[in-house]
């Protein structure tokens, strides 16, 4: 697509829902309006919400990826902080700068957000809102597609506010896990374990694995050791801090492992049915537990976790393993749910490069 295009252009992209039902469609991208931007993917990586709605999700198809790295093809009238070339991250939610969530610095409460407007990150063109990019140098478009995931882990380690060498369990071992785990080491952590499902599978062994490399001191597989009992042998009374990046109910084994007065961060979600989770309230209160949940809605850190990557505190190379097109799409997802392949992180390349 030459750079002074004012066509309306043909744009394939992935849907999903329920029983892997993987669809292509085709939609019209007209010219920008004044404000908007037509960037060209290069890559989009596979987040848990997208496994999610290919295993669970039995309503209407949703749009599939949004972590989401591209280029720059065609500006509206109006912008004037990105030019075509330029690298860019789009943010699947932007924040509306106008609100009085975020005029009272409080960005992450914003409701009035910018999005995708139903555009799959996984699709070879979209067009987005100027503010919803962030322009960055120095780095590949692989590696760049991880800001998003990179940002939430990040976010939840921030919440989770670890004390100067405080002891950190991550519960699930999948790419947000691991990188938890990394910015929790840079955070000051001294003790970090990360805890999954045993390395029966190709999935599960190489994510565990990969753990040593990403600042993690002990290696826990539940159902083969008992996650309790692994902790409370080297923290009697409990860990510092507990991140969950596994399913909701993995709560009930933060709360068996965290100590008085510690902090549990969560964004493992499910949507099939196994959302909820019976909590003892009085335990809660009794032991001064706090329960923060990280959504990553509208972006946050997003600058802040792609310089880590171009600087190299995180190594994108480990985590993504995999990438591949649009005939690949549906397979790759199915390796992912059943583990038979040495899947970390898969990026999705809609062009082929």
């Amino acid at each position: 697509m030459p750079d002074n295009a004012v066509t309306t252009i043909k744009s394939r992209g992935l849907f999903g829902k329920k029983y892997l039902d993987i669809r292509e469609e085709t939609r019209q991208i007209p010219p920008p309006s004044e404000d908007y931007v037509i960037v060209k993917v290069r890559a989009c990586g596979v987040c848990g919400t997208d496994i999610n709605f290919v295993r669970d999700w039995d309503d209407d198809p949703m749009p599939l990826g949004h972590e989401i790295s591209a280029e720059v093809i065609e500006v509206g009238k109006n912008v004037r902080t990105v030019q075509p070339g330029d690298s860019v991250i789009v943010e699947d939610c932007t924040m509306c700068g106008v609100c009085e969530d975020c005029k009272s610095g409080q960005p992450q409460f914003c409701r009035n957000m910018f999005d995708l407007e139903n555009q799959p990150g996984m699709g070879e063109y979209l067009s987005v809102r100027f503010n919803c990019l962030d322009k960055y140098e120095g780095l590949d478009h692989v590696s760049a597609c991880l800001t998003e995931p990179l940002a939430v882990s990040l976010t939840s380690v921030l919440n989770a506010e670890i004390p100067l060498g405080g002891s950190v369990v991550i519960l699930g071992p999948g790419p947000l896990g691991l990188m938890s785990a990394r910015v929790a080491r840079l955070r000051g952590a001294g003790y970090v374990a990360i805890a999954g499902l045993p390395a029966d599978n190709a999935r599960e062994r190489a994510r565990l694995e990969l753990a040593g490399r990403f600042g993690c001191d002990d290696v826990i597989e539940i159902g083969k050791q008992d996650l309790e009992e692994v902790i409370k042998k080297k923290f009697p009374n409990g860990v510092d801090r507990v991140i969950v990046s596994s399913p909701p109910e993995s709560l009930t084994d933060a709360l068996k492992i965290i100590k008085f007065g510690g902090i549990i961060t969560f964004y493992g979600l499910h949507f099939g049915g196994k959302s909820q989770v019976t909590v003892d309230v009085n335990d809660l209160v009794f032991r001064k537990i706090t329960l923060v949940p990280t959504f990553a809605e509208p972006a946050i850190n997003f600058p802040v976790a792609n310089r880590m990557l171009r600087d190299g505190l995180v190594d994108a190379d480990a985590l993504i393993t995999h990438t591949f097109g649009f005939d690949q799409a549906r397979d790759i997802m199915q390796a992912i749910i059943d583990g038979s392949q040495p899947i970390v992180k898969a990026v999705m390349l809609p062009h082929g490069e």
